[in-house]
């Protein structure tokens, strides 16, 4: 139950090295911060144009033929994939792992989170602590929370268990070819099957496996 394999093709994974197969997917992101350190960083494929901010520039890797617009802010330790774009104003914080051909719109935001290939936030998104997975499109203003208002530690539940994570941070785990509609937030410890779909202006929570 909830192993990555249940949410994500791992043949298809560009960074299947890193997830912890025989563990709830969540587990994952504990280790991000030291596969990232692990990775060789500062190595930039691309001519940064005029008007992009790079924080920790020797820290900051990016991939062939990525597009970055101009207002846009990496903050290293951070990985880019190959044919990535990177919207006006947005901003990609430390500790984020993206893949090939992602697209990180305007003033969208992400923070200590995985985005697999050819996922989707390009209007207004915030996605924290989160695993995105493959084809995954978050619909304008949707919002991956991953803080609960009473501070206290995330705990998943399904119908059989219940998983103290241990994180006062976690926010949602999306299944492959997933979409969610504009304007809809997903709490704390969201996870989301494969081809998971919601309507604009939902608030999604919990486990949803079927």
């Amino acid at each position: 139950m909830l192993y990555p394999e249940e949410f994500f093709d791992m043949n298809l994974c560009p960074f299947k090295d890193l997830f912890l197969l025989d563990k709830p997917v969540w587990e994952t992101l504990k280790y991000l911060d030291d596969y990232i350190n692990k990775q060789t960083l500062g190595k930039i494929l691309i001519k940064i144009p005029e008007g992009v901010y790079l924080v920790n520039p020797k820290l900051v890797s990016i991939g062939k033929e990525t597009k970055i617009y101009p207002g846009a802010c990496l903050e290293g330790p951070c990985i880019l994939g190959d044919h990535v774009e990177i919207g006006p104003g947005a901003y990609i914080r430390p500790y984020s792992l993206i893949g090939n051909g992602v697209k990180i719109g305007h003033s969208s935001e992400v923070k200590h989170s995985i985005i697999l290939n050819e996922a989707k936030a390009p209007h207004f998104n915030y996605i924290g602590d989160s695993i995105l997975g493959q084809g995954v499109n978050l619909g304008a203003g949707v919002v991956c929370a991953n803080f609960k208002i009473n501070k206290t530690e995330v705990v998943i539940k399904t119908e059989k268990e219940k998983f103290a994570t241990g994180l006062k941070k976690l926010g949602a785990i999306i299944g492959d070819q997933s979409f969610l509609g504009c304007n809809s937030v997903t709490s704390p410890g969201t996870v989301l099957k494969k081809g998971f779909l919601c309507l604009p202006c939902t608030h999604v929570c919990g486990v949803h496996l079927s």
